[in-house]
């Protein structure tokens, strides 16, 4: 799975975080071990907090992060600007090809010692009955 948003404020496009919301919540495929990468453009600032808000979608459900050799954003406002980001565009290329390893790797493993064990899961909350 790949997300990828402009950034706004700091943040992710909201219809994308709906999106997402339902996705992660009101589903019930296992996404275990099924790999996830974000992708964010904004024009100058914000996009390491866009990165970090998309990438916890994949971490509550157990999914493998794709990484790069930076955080996978690319610059640029008007149309084709991020096409002239040359930093931005290796991080895209470098990420493509972690990901296609890491997917790779892990259909090994599963073939190799099959998926991790699964623990029962354990609702906590913070009210304490006594």
């Amino acid at each position: 799975m790949i997300f990828a948003s402009p950034v706004y404020y700091a943040s992710a496009n909201a219809t994308l975080i709906a999106c997402l919301d339902r996705l992660f919540y009101s589903t019930h495929f296992d996404k275990t071990m099924k790999v996830g990468a974000s992708v964010v453009v904004a024009r100058r600032g914000g996009c390491s907090a866009t990165f970090d808000e998309l990438n916890k979608y994949f971490t509550i459900c157990g999914m493998p992060i794709a990484a790069s050799e930076y955080w996978n954003s690319v610059h640029g406002r008007e149309k084709g600007q991020a096409e002239k980001d040359g930093e931005g565009l290796r991080t895209m290329r470098v990420l493509a090809h972690n990901m296609a390893f890491l997917m790779k790797s892990i259909a090994l493993g599963k073939e190799k010692y099959g998926m991790p064990k699964q623990e029962e899961r354990v609702w906590t909350h913070f009210i304490s009955y006594k």
